[in-house]
């Protein structure tokens, strides 16, 4: 089925934008979903010479706490004013060890 879909749109691109179906410079730029990273569609994609883009991997050094942590900080320090990046370091690490 999603082969189905990549075939119209490879012929649009084709019909639509021939310069860039020329130059393969046109980019695919798939969600993760099992059906997109399939062996048949990476398959189809690399006979087809179909550029695309692959997501970057969640990063283990954000997760939810640390998303909490930037939302306080910003809160804190918001509206103040700092001479240089020494300061700016000084008073954000001085404002997360009293988060």
């Amino acid at each position: 089925m999603y082969i189905a879909t990549l075939r119209r749109r490879r012929d649009a691109v084709g019909r639509k934008r021939p310069e860039k179906w020329r130059n393969n410079s046109s980019f695919l730029l798939p969600d993760n979903a099992p059906a997109r990273r399939s062996v048949s569609v990476k398959n189809f994609l690399a006979k087809s010479n179909m550029t695309t883009l692959e997501h970057l991997p969640c990063s283990p050094d954000l997760d939810a706490a640390d998303f909490y942590l930037f939302r306080r900080l910003k809160s804190a320090l918001e509206g103040r004013h700092f001479c240089d990046v020494s300061d700016i370091n000084k008073n954000a690490t001085d404002e997360l060890k009293r988060l």
